[in-house]
């Protein structure tokens, strides 16, 4: 119930009454209602998970498959290697009991000439600077692993003369996950 004006006075009408004989058309009264619930439904987005991977979002349904969980990362070392090099791919690896802790993270290596040899080797000490005396070049983030070869901070696009040269990223990964004694294996 409700008062209305009449054009002649106020009278208490029903709500369907004032629909039905007033100067608003029913269709008018019923877009009216539609208008107000599409803006509710508007004003509050939905987030949806697709319903499959990589397929549409629809808001309020759940999705018929689950995403499958990320692959995990292999690196091609022994489960003793504490770092693992691939030469053929240019990428390193931290690794703890044979699972990878960090990376890929891409590298460079030994030139011709002056090739990063693979095998087995351990890490004999690190320096937060070295000065490379043989080559006149800054090395930070060093560490030593086969004589005077050394992982270190370096252009990754460009060959070295046998060092590993890493990204400032990864060489401090590096630096601050080996120790001395630590297994390094270098792959083809």
């Amino acid at each position: 119930m409700f008062w209305a004006h009449d054009g002649q006075g106020w009278a208490r009408r029903e709500r369907q009454d004032f629909v039905s004989s007033s100067r608003i058309p029913r269709w008018a009264a019923q877009a009216a209602m539609c208008a107000a619930v599409a803006g509710a439904a508007v004003a509050a987005p939905v987030q949806a998970e697709p319903l499959w991977p990589g397929g549409p979002d629809v808001p309020g349904v759940p999705a018929i498959i689950p995403a499958p969980p990320p692959e995990p990362v292999v690196a091609p070392c022994s489960e003793k290697a504490r770092a693992c090099l691939q030469l053929s791919t240019n990428n390193a690896w931290l690794m703890d009991n044979g699972k990878v802790t960090y990376g890929p993270t891409p590298m460079s290596h030994g030139r011709p000439g002056y090739e990063t040899p693979p095998g087995v080797f351990k890490v004999a000490f690190k320096k937060p600077f070295h000065w490379s005396t043989l080559h006149n070049a800054p090395m930070e983030y060093a560490v030593f692993f086969n004589g005077d070869i050394a992982y270190h901070i370096g252009p990754t696009e460009e060959q070295s003369h046998g060092c590993i040269r890493l990204t400032p990223e990864g060489a401090k990964a590096h630096y601050e996950w080996l120790e001395p004694g630590d297994v390094v294996e270098v792959v083809p």
